[in-house]
């Protein structure tokens, strides 16, 4: 049993908050995630803390490498140091992945803001709704509609997911870039992107501003220094001003650590019936008319593709849209103002769940007329009944029979491969999904489960009550019913199902490996949508290649065309890694793309014309994906393999002990704080809270008791982790330990016999005596708080011990007596202030390299604004040469005295140029002494020091 000095100096220790980019810097954050220790993504961790001074990183892993995990791992870390004002700021598609990431990967609430939840913010007479004590999640369009409210929050992180979206901020029409750029200056940032440059330099550029204007000089200057790299000087220059901003690693790279299979595609075609066909091109000649009054004003472009998508998926489900429309019609009719009581946007969005998403990213391209007649519309009523009525009348799709048959090849295939006979099925509509169950149920598949946007079907409240019941006290029940009863249906999927039919609310957040046949029943026309399906079977932890079977329409010139660039161009469906980084970069958000596959279904009405249409986009593709700039961006933004690979196993080393170290203290610490109120169990590194101490009893006493799991992936119980109130409560309850000073005697020869570790280092200095003192040393600086503790002993002889001698002395149990131990030697002090010397000096070192570091930064800056000025005169010059040679070879009169007029106005410019360039340049040294100021104030630190206890030590002898 510890003593309570022993068990103060654990607490202390677990309390401690290390500076700088080290592994222990990120000590809560990898103990607490619930993910896999992946050394690349603790290594582009760390980067983000790699100088205070610097106002943010651009994490660029390869697609599939978990940038979302290394951004909760910067996250966590922050969280964990009462840094608490964050964003994140993401595609409207990627909220709800990034909440359930944030929940069930690191325990931290958020908040996603939306225009309702918005709206009833500002009804509940919140000033500003972005001051949340939680993590706040919100699209690009929503924060930049709100840039005022955005800017005076002082956030101390936010996080931007695609960050590709700002790449062209510095281009005047990036009203949404620009908008967040404002409103975010100052603040530390993260941008997350697989493709930091596509296109131009330029995009380095604007990622790089974005972060910090005053990393470059301004976009001319950066265009005449480094628009065209021909010489290595330049190239190498540039490479070394990304380097502290920029952090890449490859799929290849990492190999040693995470096992890629591959994907094999399986592509069944199917032939609609004749009633299928007419139907399709019935409702497809209506959608292209050009006037429609079914449609709302302003959405036509948006509700076509719902539509279209719809026609696509199920004769059930373009009937039940055909019907919103016509019930939309007939109130039109009777009084155009009641047809707001019928929301097509809600409405479909019931079925087709991708529609509020792309809607908020949607940029409307036509509008309708708003005035229509009363004979108008009736036809129209007419003319939808009957196309409603041939859709109900249907009642078996060629599709699904299709369905049935590719099955059965496809579960043969995963039984080839050794796989589990599971297979996940996606649909892009509801009525769709509700019809294939009763289709496989008809075929003898009775175990099924339905995953949706709301899960509210009579068989998922049961598979919902069950699963509560079975893990009632342990985490894996969040208290949220929604992620609860998605982590239910996953669970019976797992366990119990065979089939799991989804729509696109399952293309998001939930992993799915332990399945490896997956079927796109309906196929997105947006690539990022595909790749996240695929991703929820293919990633890190699938032990099998990973089928994917996809429907083809045969009759149907666009739908293959879609399918060739999804395929061929995109490579979604095969090989190792799916879709490339300069594939999924050149369409960004998807939406466009959609766009474009849109507008060719609309205004192609022949098998030349669809050729013809699809020919450019894939150009238009092609010219987006340019070998040369991959070729720049690998020379630019990528490292060496040997440096990389060195430098991932020894983090991987250094991050293992130091977790090791972390939990054995952590577990000590507990069993010593908890030892009259839980039961511990040694070999399972798990305890029973019975009762709660009388400091800890709150008003959710019982939501504290049960069984706690010292492991990453607990299958029951509690997850006890460094953050959980409990811990937070020991390691609190162990500070305030009162530990006067006294003496320590250790019989190691009892230790050792109660089955101890040796400790040589112990085992040295039997039967001699000393003194150790322990403190606590608080340091305020650029860095933010840091807190060391200043552990040192000497002998009697007034040596002193080295570090990890005497740290043993605390790791060994003894016997404490309180009582007057007499006057410390003047040693022991001299050894403390050695201990602070060292970190002080540490500390200084790393700051004056930070300062180093932005005086580089800064000298950079105004040399390349000099440039630019200095640049702009040569070219004057340049012109007033050419217009003075034109002048000489001119015969015309009358053309001379024009030109010698030109050139007077050239001369004055430059002159005038030549005295603005000096002032500009002592304006830009004042600029630069300033900042330099500024920083110098930053690095200023402040130090605090705390004796906690002092022993006077002794070893037993045998």
């Amino acid at each position: 049993m510890h003593s309570r000095h022993h068990l103060r100096y654990l607490a202390e220790q677990l309390a401690s908050r290390p500076g700088g980019s080290s592994v222990d810097r990120l000590g809560t954050a990898l103990h607490d995630a619930q993910v896999d220790l992946n050394p690349h993504q603790v290594d582009a961790a760390l980067f983000a803390f790699q100088s205070p001074l610097q106002d943010g990183v651009i994490l660029a892993d390869e697609v599939g490498l978990g940038k979302t995990i290394e951004a909760g791992l910067v996250i966590l870390q922050r969280w964990s140091e009462n840094t608490r004002r964050i964003l994140v700021i993401c595609p409207a598609s990627l909220r709800k992945q990034w909440g359930q990431e944030l929940r069930e990967k690191f325990f931290l609430p958020s908040q996603i803001f939306d225009g309702p939840s918005w709206n009833t913010a500002i009804r509940g007479e919140q000033r500003n709704p972005f001051e949340q004590p939680e993590i706040v999640i919100c699209s690009y369009q929503f924060a930049a509609a709100r840039a005022e409210a955005l800017g005076e929050i002082l956030w101390d992180l936010v996080v931007i997911d695609e960050a590709h979206r700002v790449r062209n901020v510095y281009k005047t029409d990036n009203k949404i870039g620009r908008a967040l750029r404002g409103a975010l200056r100052g603040r530390k940032k993260l941008l997350l992107t697989a493709t930091p440059l596509q296109n131009s330099l330029m995009e380095l550029y604007g990622l790089v501003s974005f972060i910090d204007e005053y990393a470059f000089g301004d976009e001319r200057s950066f265009r005449l220094q480094y628009s065209r790299l021909t010489d290595s000087g330049s190239f190498d220059q540039l490479r070394r001003r990304l380097q502290p901003y920029c952090h890449r690693t490859l799929r290849r790279q990492v190999t040693e650590y995470i096992s890629y299979t591959q994907r094999i595609p399986i592509t069944q075609d199917f032939i609609p019936g004749n009633d299928e066909q007419q139907l399709y091109e019935l409702v497809s000649a209506y959608l292209q008319r050009e006037k429609l009054h079914g449609l709302p004003s302003g959405q036509r472009s948006l509700m076509t593709l719902v539509l279209r998508k719809l026609l696509a998926s199920s004769t059930f489900a373009i009937a039940g849209a055909l019907d919103s429309l016509l019930r939309r019609l007939h109130l039109r009719l009777k009084d155009d103002t009641h047809a707001k009581q019928v929301n097509l946007d809600t409405e479909l969005g019931e079925d087709y769940e991708d529609l509020t998403e792309t809607a908020e990213e949607w940029e409307e391209s036509s509008t309708l007329l708003s005035a229509t007649d009363r004979e108008a519309l009736e036809a129209e009523i007419l003319e939808l009944t009957d196309l409603r009525d041939r859709a109900i009348g249907i009642t078996e799709n060629a599709k699904g029979q299709a369905l049935v048959e590719v099955l059965q090849v496809g579960f043969a295939k995963t039984k080839e491969l050794g796989a589990e006979d599971k297979v996940l099925i996606f649909t892009e509509s509801r009525r769709t999904q509700n019809y294939l169950h009763r289709l496989l149920n008809d075929h003898g598949y009775d175990d099924i489960v339905l995953f949706n946007g709301s899960n509210t079907d009579p068989g998922t409240r049961e598979i919902y009550r069950e699963w509560q019941q079975v893990h009632q006290g342990s985490d894996r029940i969040s208290g949220s019913r929604t992620a609860d009863t998605r982590a239910a249906l996953v669970d019976a999927f797992r366990y119990k199902a065979r089939i799991m039919i989804a729509t696109e609310a399952a293309a998001e957040g939930i992993n799915l490996q332990f399945c490896s046949l997956i079927v796109n029943y309906d196929l997105p026309w947006n690539p990022q949508r595909i790749e996240q399906r695929i991703g929820r079977c293919h990633r890190y932890g699938q032990k099998h290649d990973v089928i994917v079977i996809n429907f083809l329409n045969r009759n149907n010139a666009a739908d293959q065309r879609v399918f060739q660039l999804l395929a061929e161009k995109f490579q979604l469906f095969s090989g190792v890694f799916g879709a490339s980084d300069e594939i999924l970069g050149a369409v960004e958000s998807g939406v466009d793309f959609q766009h474009r596959i849109v507008d060719i279904y609309q205004n192609a009405r022949n098998a030349g014309e669809i050729k013809q249409q699809f020919d450019q986009l894939q150009l238009e593709l092609e010219t987006h994906i340019d070998a040369a700039m991959q070729q720049t961006r690998q020379q630019l933004l990528e490292h060496f393999d040997a440096d990389v690979h060195d430098r991932l196993r020894i983090n991987l080393a250094e991050s293992k002990h130091y977790l090791g170290k972390l939990e054995q203290n952590l577990w000590q610490l507990t069993r010593g704080v908890l030892a009259d109120h839980a039961r511990f169990d040694d070999s399972q590194n798990s305890f029973r809270l019975e009762n709660c101490p009388p400091g800890l009893a709150t008003s959710n006493t019982q939501t504290l008791l049960g069984t706690y799991r010292m492991t990453r992936f607990p299958e029951s119980g509690h997850k006890y982790r460094l953050q959980h109130p409990l811990a937070q409560w020991v390691i609190d309850r162990g500070k305030a330990l009162e530990t006067p000073d006294a003496s320590l005697v250790i019989d190691y020869s009892s230790h050792r016999a109660a089955g101890g570790a040796r400790r040589s280092r112990i085992e040295a200095l039997t039967a001699q005596c000393g003194w150790l003192q322990l403190e606590r040393l608080d340091i305020d600086s650029a860095g933010g708080h840091e807190r060391h503790l200043l552990l040192a002993a000497v002998d009697d002889h007034g040596q002193a011990l080295d570090e990890e001698t005497t740290a043993d002395l605390l790791r060994v149990a003894g016997e404490i007596n309180t009582g007057s131990t007499g006057p410390a030697p003047e040693q022991l002090q001299a050894a403390v202030d050695r201990c602070a010397d060292s970190v002080l000096s540490a500390v200084s070192e790393r700051n004056q390299q930070y300062f180093l570091d932005a005086i580089e930064k800064l000298d950079n800056r105004a040399a390349d604004l000099k440039n630019g000025l200095e640049q702009s005169l040569k070219e004057l010059d340049r012109d007033i040469r050419a217009t003075k040679q034109q002048a000489r070879s001119i015969a015309d009169l009358e053309g001379k005295i024009e030109l010698h007029q030109k050139i007077n106005g050239l001369e004055k410019r430059r002159n005038q140029q030549r005295r603005d360039l000096y002032a500009a340049q002592d304006q830009i040294d004042e600029d630069k002494e300033r900042l330099i100021d500024d920083v110098q104030s930053r690095l200023k630190q402040q130090t605090e020091r705390e004796s906690i206890y002092r022993l006077r030590w002794h070893i037993q002898t045998q």
